[in-house]
């Protein structure tokens, strides 16, 4: 099944546009078949962007649904950059980077909530090599950042 059909199935909501960069950068860049996507966003379908830190106002479960929010991001930056999310052949590696207190500790676990859709989405080349971090502070208080490579076919 094709990643496209998967996302109609699932009934996912990937933004018509991918968001806008905020600084001197775009939103993915590619070299050869491999395609970066720039630190994604977690936006609402309104637009606002999730804010908060987790160990504090967010709990996991939250955080959790705000990595999917990102990771839909990045799939509309995806689907921008080549037309359609069948051209991806594998998601190579992603990077969160959640806002967190600094005894929090279950980062992985907010991150699986963009892991998880990944696969739901490409299945067994959705799975990939990931690195959750956590960090004192992220731009405009946002509750998250996400990134991601893939491999691109034809």
């Amino acid at each position: 099944m094709s990643a496209e059909t998967k996302v109609k199935d699932l009934a996912l909501e990937i933004p018509a546009e991918p968001f806008k960069p905020a600084g001197q950068y775009v939103n993915a860049t590619r070299s050869g078949n491999l395609l970066f996507v720039a630190g994604q966003v977690p936006a609402k379908p309104d637009g606002s962007i999730v804010r908060g830190k987790l160990g504090a106002d967010m709990d996991v479960n939250t955080g959790y649904e705000t990595a999917r929010l990102a990771a839909l991001n990045a799939l509309a930056t995806v689907r921008a950059e080549l037309g359609t999310l069948d051209r991806v052949s594998r998601v190579l590696r992603v990077y969160g980077v959640v806002n967190s207190t600094p005894d929090f500790m279950l980062h992985t676990r907010v991150i699986d909530g963009a892991s998880e859709l990944l696969v739901e989405v490409f299945g067994e080349a959705g799975k990939h090599a990931r690195l959750a971090v956590g960090v004192a502070s992220l731009p405009a208080g946002m509750a998250l950042e996400f990134e991601m490579t893939v491999e691109v076919g034809d």
